[in-house]
């Protein structure tokens, strides 16, 4: 996710709920006159174990498919959702929560038995089963809601979760939340899963999401479109987006299905989108095989302060342009594919996004990286502020702002420190050892220690990540850049 630049910084599975619109009144979720009988069992954690969001996400269970199901009325701004959710309980559940921002919740179920839900905070949803779940048992929690989807404020990148466009049409974008504002989720990017959505607007709307699309289905003056993502996929790159879209078809050599779409006011932006294909070729050739089921973009006619990898298919802000495309698409690699742990490990995204750029000015536009590098060093020699920011565990709030900048540099000292070749195994080992999986900054410490081979390269990856200051000439300027 790149900033708005002030200067440039720059499922095989189907959904598994019949959709029936989901015309949902708010009620008690347990049935009429019952209450659930007290269940021994262990209760999952409110929180996944970040301390940088000690309340994201949940415990006592992982995640393996989300088979979302929604009605969406631009004309009302209702949304009507039935979502299953299905996970294997590592632990004894005798109740369970699930992120959902807003919305009336008028039924739960579980394993297709009623199920007590109560809400706790802004986004917690407690789930009472009515029989204890066991650990290692596979369960499916349905959840059927509906209300007006709320946004949220969240720091120095603007708005997340569900938004309005300015067409009248809506789409889900944000970080570090934005897939409980409209369904059911485990939102934190430590639990992946595959992912199906199936969507129904009305006519003359069309909805693009992650992966890849079936045939719409007409009924009745509404449309049905079903998207669906077999990779593991963390929420927060989770998208629905619902427009006057104007869709551009095609393939990427080997078969994967390329799908751009164009909000009204937006089709200046195919001349740059129409070099992806040539920019994966490129990343392709620096980290490995595009590991992703689909490809192409989401162009916005809105001036958001951000731009979003979207797994597949990223979401463009106004101002995106052809530096902003290589950055996303770098994070189909680092970031999606390749997901941090906790959001203390963020570089792991956006240091490695950010200096692709760098990367693809080497390469198409024959930049000199070394004496970029050195004047960037110098306009900033005497800049405190910008050098005491680390990029590793920089603290809750500092995620999305050294990363951008100080990142480009710290990715390049670290090429001519352990020198071409091992860093291009670096880059490519990274991304296909933790394919579909998550990693942490610690990990891949380790792995550029081993592949370097040099013994003593901790000390200059403190200097660089982890310490928030300038870095001692002998660590600053390595190889070629003395």
């Amino acid at each position: 996710m790149p900033r708005v630049p002030a200067v440039r910084l720059t499922a095989t599975l189907l959904a598994a709920v019949a959709f029936t619109g989901c015309t949902a009144t708010p009620d008690s979720t347990a049935p009429p006159g019952t209450t659930p009988p007290a269940v021994d069992g262990a209760e999952g954690a409110e929180g996944i174990g970040d301390p940088y969001y000690p309340d994201d996400g949940n415990g006592g269970y992982d995640v393996t498919d989300y088979a979302v199901g929604i009605s969406y009325d631009p004309a009302a701004r209702r949304l009507d959702g039935d979502t299953t959710v299905t996970a294997e309980a590592t632990a004894d559940l005798s109740r369970f929560n699930l992120d959902l921002t807003g919305f009336d919740v008028s039924r739960v179920e579980v394993d297709g038995v009623r199920a007590r839900a109560e809400r706790a905070g802004d986004h917690e949803l407690v789930i009472t089963p009515a029989t204890p779940v066991v650990k290692g048992a596979e369960f499916k929690t349905r959840v059927v809601y509906s209300g007006e989807p709320q946004a949220e404020p969240d720091g120095d990148l603007g708005t997340n979760g569900w938004q309005v466009s300015t067409s009248g049409g809506a789409y889900a974008a944000g970080e570090p939340h934005s897939a409980s504002s409209w369904y059911p989720v485990n939102d934190h990017p430590r639990d992946k899963a595959t992912f199906s959505v199936r969507a129904r607007v009305p006519d003359g709307w069309s909805v693009v999401s992650n992966g890849r699309e079936e045939a719409p289905k007409p009924e009745g003056g509404w449309t049905t479109f079903t998207w669906v993502e077999p990779n593991p996929i963390a929420p927060y790159v989770t998208t629905v987006a619902i427009d006057r879209w104007t869709i551009v078809r095609s393939t990427l050599p080997g078969g994967v299905p390329l799908v751009d779409a164009y909000a009204p006011g937006t089709e200046g932006k195919r001349a740059d989108e129409e070099r992806v294909p040539e920019v994966l070729a490129f990343l392709a050739d620096r980290f490995g095989p595009y590991p992703q089921s689909g490809a192409g973009g989401i162009f916005l006619n809105e001036n958001i302060g951000f731009s979003l990898e979207t797994q597949g298919r990223p979401i463009y802000a106004k101002w995106a342009d052809l530096d902003t495309i290589v950055h996303e698409q770098a994070h189909q690699w680092y970031g999606d594919s390749v997901s941090i742990e906790s959001w203390a490990d963020i570089c792991l995204n956006e240091c490695f996004a950010s200096y692709a750029q760098w990367l693809w000015d080497e390469s198409a536009n024959r930049v000199d990286l070394d004496d970029r590098f050195r004047a960037t060093v110098s306009k900033t020699s005497g800049n405190t502020r910008y050098w005491n920011r680390k990029l590793y565990d920089m603290g809750p709030g500092n995620e999305f702002t050294a990363v951008y900048d100080k990142g480009q540099l710290a990715m390049h000292a670290l090429r001519r420190q352990i020198g071409e070749d091992a860093f291009s195994s670096l880059l490519k080992r990274w991304a296909s050892t933790h394919r579909d999986g998550n990693a942490s900054w610690p990990q891949f410490e380790d792995m550029a220690v081993e592949v370097s081979g040099q013994a003593d390269l901790r000390p200059f990856l403190t200097a660089w990540f982890r310490d928030a200051a300038k870095p001692e000439d002998r660590y600053l300027f390595p190889g070629t850049l003395r």
